[in-house]
């Protein structure tokens, strides 16, 4: 009936300070902010875009700043760590020295998923992963920028697999297999308890989903530090579309056809209350910046256009022009 979909579009989460935020993910860990605009459902806070050199649909990590965010209490049904790709196994001791350079708190390069991994967490405790894609056959990855302060060889090239934690395996596994269409790849262990590794599309390190059962976890409170949704790529609108008269067929809640400018959405929740997006290709962030200029002003959809003024008088000055 219609295309599988094709991996990782991005992920979205939350900090509570744009700045701070702003300074970690493009000097420390060396990303693009491709796109600073506004969150279309709470113009009053920000919505950043990282990414490779141009934002390519894979690639970004966005943030929604939420100034009076609370801690994030760690738990169950959540979006529980988000990974980040590197080109081979050798990248990651590169990675090690420079987060232990910038006192990043981070763990041992590890291999219990059956890649070479380095978990760290950002300043507010959101929590990270760099994976290698030494033997990666899959979705391919995207460019770092040429003038990141990350030499680009051992720059980040796009989002890697998303880590749930959930309550009840089969509430997730029925919708990412029955619904959406990704097939069981294989099983591992981590702090004794299995993961079970599902992919889409080409599969490989941009198309998985790894998920754990934690019955022993209180249900995660979210702020600063917590993942909001991650979306997964759709061709184009009319893919979307059926994605849209399939989710009401099934009679599955839904937000229908929601228009982002840079990318058409399509929202729900699964039943372990994680939130699922389902975003285009395209049209991608140079509709309204060129490329050398992305990220360096406001941007703002035509829609909100007329309402600059206002929406620039509620938002804290961010530069991000250097």
């Amino acid at each position: 009936m219609f295309q599988p979909l094709k991996g990782q579009h991005h992920v979205s989460a939350i900090t509570k300070d744009a700045k701070r935020n702003y300074e970690f993910y493009t000097k420390v860990l060396g990303l693009r902010l491709v796109k600073k605009t506004v969150n279309q459902d709470d113009t009053s806070v920000y919505h950043l875009f990282y990414a490779d050199e141009r934002g390519n649909p894979g690639t970004d990590l966005t943030f929604f700043e939420i100034p009076n965010a609370g801690r994030t209490y760690y738990g169950t049904n959540s979006i529980s760590t988000t990974s980040l790709r590197v080109r081979d196994d050798k990248v990651l001791q590169y990675w090690k020295e420079r987060l232990a350079e910038f006192d990043v708190d981070h763990d041992e390069i590890s291999k219990e998923s059956g890649r070479a991994t380095i978990a760290f967490r950002d300043f507010e405790g959101q929590r990270l992963m760099l994976v290698s894609d030494e033997d990666n056959e899959g979705v391919a990855g995207g460019r770092p920028w040429d003038r990141s302060p990350v030499p680009v060889e051992y720059g980040i090239v796009g989002l890697g697999p998303v880590y749930l934690t959930v309550s009840k395996l089969g509430n997730s596994v029925q919708i990412l297999t029955k619904v959406l269409g990704f097939k069981e790849k294989r099983k591992y262990v981590l702090d004794d308890h299995e993961v079970v590794v599902f992919e889409t599309g080409e599969g490989g390190t941009g198309a998985e989903v790894h998920i754990q059962e934690r019955s022993d976890l209180p249900v995660e409170r979210p702020g600063k530090g917590s993942v909001h949704h991650v979306a997964f790529r759709v061709e184009n609108e009319e893919e979307l579309q059926k994605w849209v008269d399939y989710l009401k067929q099934l009679r599955i809640p839904n937000s229908g056809l929601v228009e982002r400018y840079y990318f058409k959405s399509l929202y729900f929740r699964e039943p372990n209350g994680i939130l699922y997006e389902l975003a285009t290709d395209g049209p991608g962030f140079e509709g309204d910046e060129d490329f050398e200029h992305l990220g360096e002003r406001l941007a703002l959809p035509p829609y909100f256009e007329e309402q600059r003024e206002s929406i620039e008088g509620k938002l804290k000055p961010l530069d991000t022009s250097k």
